[in-house]
Formats: structure tokens, C-alpha cells, sequence
């Protein structure tokens, strides 16, 4: 028996074209956002940070069962391709490195800012708090401020705003202004960490680019409480450190903006142009804010991204908590010179850091969910071994260890969450799990503050022992990742 096959030809403006044969469909695990789901989202008015530059297809093309001209099933970004997108990582990572500066330096100068200002615990942990408000005013606008006005501009701000405050720190002004400095370094800080964070998560083999990113963030968290310790060790105020964060944030103010500043146009260029029906639907999203506002309800009601943001916030407490007053608990309870261990804090960075980079693999080996529990659990036995062993080497030490296991939980509990929320709110997803999860890592060492004015900063320990278990009790009632068939 002979099958006969009929070959068509269709003739198009001049052009010949020939039915495309079916081709292999080889299933890639890229924990980002899929092509119809950024479609969907583009069309459905959720105003967010996506990368429209990803996995863009033409609708009609999708109707009729037929792959688009360039027969390209994955076209996202890669750190490659376009050009510019190498330098937009490396700015990512500079302004990553800046943030892990900033949040690394209280734990090594709030002893010396007590005694300039001759203010308590209390006081002074006012500082966490305003950078905890600056955080949660830019989750607020930041998303639409990008979308209108593009990433280079936005980050021009953003790094204005952190040219601003570090130029009121330098010249130590009066308290209160300080406080005001750190809530308008918050507000710098979030914008640049959810442009970056969201770009790198767009691009393809995106869990080594924010391994990267972090990786970058954890080495400023090493070298800062270094240098501010040397600089307070020979005589220096404490305040003279934000010079340096001042000339980090001039450069980032050029380079990253500089690597964005035609981010959008890449974008326009990349796609194909846009039907009148979709001419339509872009001018109705933009004038619908209703539309928009039920997105952001619904999003605020997803499960793993609530679940998600009390996870980081916790971690990320428990985290900034212990870098920011270890130092002061050696001081008060284990009569350390503050000079001279300025160091302990760069070891827990220093942990962290290398746990990103070492433990990850061993996390994927057995499982990220499992890992996290384990660590969480790990970090709680060298907190109590902390506190109640009355031993500063063993504190040294143990405190290193403790960043050591808590380093790859981030990215961890970014990799499970990638999994569990819906593709199309993905992106906004995570940029309010940063926002409001890193908000946390002010929350948490304001109240050790307040604590520690009226019983002494032993309470850190078992602020973060309370933080640990509240992360194990919302990483065990995180929804279980579904199988899905192929």
C-alpha cells in the first residue's frame, strides 16, 4: 500500500513558503516566565516589570498552529544576547554590591554612633526601622515608575536618591537626619534591587545570573564591616564610610543607568509590530487602573506569594539582625573591644557568601525544600550555641557558620517559588516578595533595639531563634510543587 503526500505551496506578497515540517519540542526547565503567560499579562493591563523582550509571539501565528518565521521555539534573553545585557548584569551586581555595603556597615558602626550621639539601643535601632519604611513606600510606585519612564531613568533616580543620603551621612549631621538619610537610602535601595532582581530572573539559565547577583551582594557584606572597623580602629568617625558608599553610588549612577537606557527600545525592536487589536488593548491597560488594581488584589491574595513574603521576611530578619547587633552582644556580655571585632560580622558574611556558592549544588542534590529545613534548623543550634557558650573565638566561628548555612536558603526559596506561582504573575510576584520581604531586614533588628534598651542585646538571641522557627513554620506550609505532564 503506497501513502501519497500532497506538498502545497502558498505564494504570499512574492514569497514563496513551504509548510514547516512539525519539529522536536525539547522541554526546557527555565524557572521564568513563558511565552503566552507575558502575552496574557501584557494584554490583561498588569502593569509590572516583566521583560517583554522574552518569548514574544505573534498571536496570530499561535491561532493558526503555525511557528513564527524564525521557527525559534525560546527566544529569551541571555547574558549574551542582546550585547548590552553583559553590562547590564555587571551593573546589577555593582549596585548588589553597594546594598550588601550598606547593610553590613550598622553592625560594625552602631557602637561608634551611640557614643557620637551618647543614644541608647533604642535610638539608635531607628535607623533599621526608616530603612524599612523607605523599602515599603518604593513597593508602592516603583513598578509603575519603571513602566512609564523606563529602567535607565528610573535607575537614575535610584541612584540619585542614594547620592543623596550618603552625601547627609558623611557629614554627620544630627541624629534625626540620619534616621531621614536611611529612609531615603531605602527607597534608593529598592528601586535598584527590583530592576535588577527582576531582570536577572528574566534571563535564560537565570538561577546562576542571581547566584551572581547575590554572590555580588554578599561580598559588600564581607568587606564592609573590614573597612568600617579599620577605619573606627584608627580614629576615624563613623560617619567617613559613606564617602565610600557616596562614590560606589556616583558610578552606579552612570554605569547602570548607561547599561538600561535603551532597555525598552531593544524590547520594541525585538518584537514583532503590534495589530490594531493589540494597539487597543495596550491604550485600555494603561487608561485602566481599576484593571490594574484588581491585579494587584489578586496577586496579594496568591498563596505562595503571601507565603513567600513572611518566608523572606523572616529570613531576611533573622539575617540583618544578627550582622547588625552580634557585635554590640560581644561587647556588652563578652567585654570584646568593639576595635577588634569588627571582623565577626565580615565572617558572617563571609558565610554567607560561600554558601551560596558551595551549597547550593548540594541543596539540588537533595532537594531544595529539604535543604531549607535543615539549614533553618542548623542556624537555630549555633544561635543557642552562641548564647549560652561564653567564648569569643567560638562565637567567631560559630556566627560564620550560622551565615554559612543560612547563604543558599535565598536563592533556594526563590527556585521553589519560581515553581509554585502562576507563570503570568510571576515577575510581580517577586518583585513584592522582595520588597515587602526584604522590609524585614529592617523590622526585625528595630525590635532586637527596642529590646535591648530595657534587658540588654542577649535578646538577639532569642529574637532570631523566634525568626528561625518562623521560617520552618512557613516553609512547611508552603504548598508542595504539582507534577505536571508534558
Amino acid at each position: 500500500m503506497t501513502t501519497s503526500t500532497t506538498l502545497t505551496v502558498e505564494a504570499h506578497e512574492g514569497i514563496l513558503s513551504l509548510p514547516i515540517p512539525p519539529q522536536k519540542i525539547v522541554p526546557h526547565d527555565y524557572p521564568s516566565v513563558p511565552t503566552r503567560s507575558i502575552e496574557l499579562q501584557r494584554i490583561s493591563g498588569g502593569g509590572t516589570l516583566e521583560n517583554h523582550c522574552d518569548n514574544q509571539t505573534d498571536p496570530t501565528t499561535e491561532q493558526s498552529n503555525i511557528p513564527p518565521r524564525d521557527s525559534v521555539f525560546d527566544q529569551k534573553q541571555t547574558l549574551w544576547k542582546p550585547y548590552m545585557n553583559r553590562f547590564r548584569v555587571i551593573g546589577c551586581c555593582l549596585t548588589g554590591f553597594a546594598n550588601g555595603m550598606n547593610d553590613s556597615a550598622p553592625g560594625a558602626l552602631i557602637s561608634s554612633i551611640e557614643t557620637h550621639y551618647g543614644i541608647g539601643y533604642g535610638t539608635v535601632s531607628t535607623i533599621f526601622i526608616c530603612n524599612a519604611l523607605g523599602f515599603i513606600a518604593a513597593a508602592t510606585f516603583v513598578n509603575g515608575l519603571a513602566t512609564r519612564i523606563g529602567r535607565g531613568k528610573t535607575l537614575i533616580i535610584s541612584e540619585s536618591l542614594l547620592i543623596l543620603a550618603y552625601t547627609i551621612l558623611a557629614i554627620t549631621p544630627p541624629f534625626p537626619v540620619v534616621a531621614l538619610s536611611f529612609f531615603i537610602s531605602g527607597i534608593g535601595m529598592a528601586i535598584n534591587l527590583a530592576i535588577s532582581q527582576v531582570f536577572c530572573a528574566s534571563l535564560a539559565n537565570n538561577t546562576a545570573i542571581i547566584g551572581v547577583y547575590q554572590g555580588a551582594y554578599g561580598i559588600g557584606g564581607v568587606v564592609s564591616p573590614l573597612i568600617a572597623t579599620l577605619m573606627i580602629s584608627n580614629g576615624w568617625i563613623w560617619s567617613r564610610f559613606y564617602i565610600l558608599e557616596l562614590g560606589l553610588a556616583s558610578f552606579n549612577l552612570f554605569f547602570a543607568s548607561w547599561s538600561f537606557w535603551n532597555y525598552e527600545k531593544e524590547c520594541e525592536i525585538a518584537l514583532p509590530a503590534p495589530t490594531s487589536d493589540e494597539n487597543i488593548s495596550r491604550q485600555h491597560s494603561s487608561k485602566n487602573l481599576g484593571r490594574r488594581w484588581k491585579s494587584f488584589k489578586t496577586l496579594l491574595k496568591n498563596k505562595p506569594t503571601l507565603l513567600g513574603s513572611a518566608f523572606i521576611f523572616v529570613y531576611q530578619g533573622a539575617e540583618v539582625a544578627i550582622s547588625g547587633w552580634i557585635i554590640s552582644f560581644l561587647v556588652q556580655f563578652r567585654h570584646s573591644d568593639p576595635s577588634k571585632v569588627g571582623y565577626v560580622t565580615s565572617g558572617f558574611w563571609g558565610g554567607i557568601t560561600l554558601g551560596r556558592f558551595t551549597l547550593s549544588f548540594l541543596a539540588h542534590r537533595i532537594g531544595e525544600r529539604t535543604f531549607v529545613l535543615i539549614a533553618t534548623f542548623g542556624a537555630l543550634i549555633l544561635e543557642l550555641t552562641i548564647w549560652f557558650i561564653p567564648s569569643i573565638p567560638g562565637a567567631s566561628v560559630f556566627v560564620a557558620l550560622s551565615g554559612f548555612l543560612l547563604g543558599p536558603i535565598y536563592p533556594c526559596a526563590v527556585h521553589v517559588l519560581q515553581k509554585l506561582i502562576q507563570p503570568e504573575m510571576l515577575i510581580s510576584s517577586l518583585s513584592v516578595i522582595g520588597s515587602l520581604g526584604s522590609s524585614g531586614g529592617a523590622v526585625a533588628p528595630f525590635v532586637t533595639g527596642i529590646l535591648a534598651q530595657s534587658v540588654g542585646t542577649f535578646v538577639l538571641h532569642p529574637v532570631c531563634i523566634g525568626l528561625f522557627v518562623a521560617m520552618g513554620v512557613s516553609w512547611w506550609v508552603l504548598p508542595r510543587v504539582e507534577k505536571r505532564d508534558e
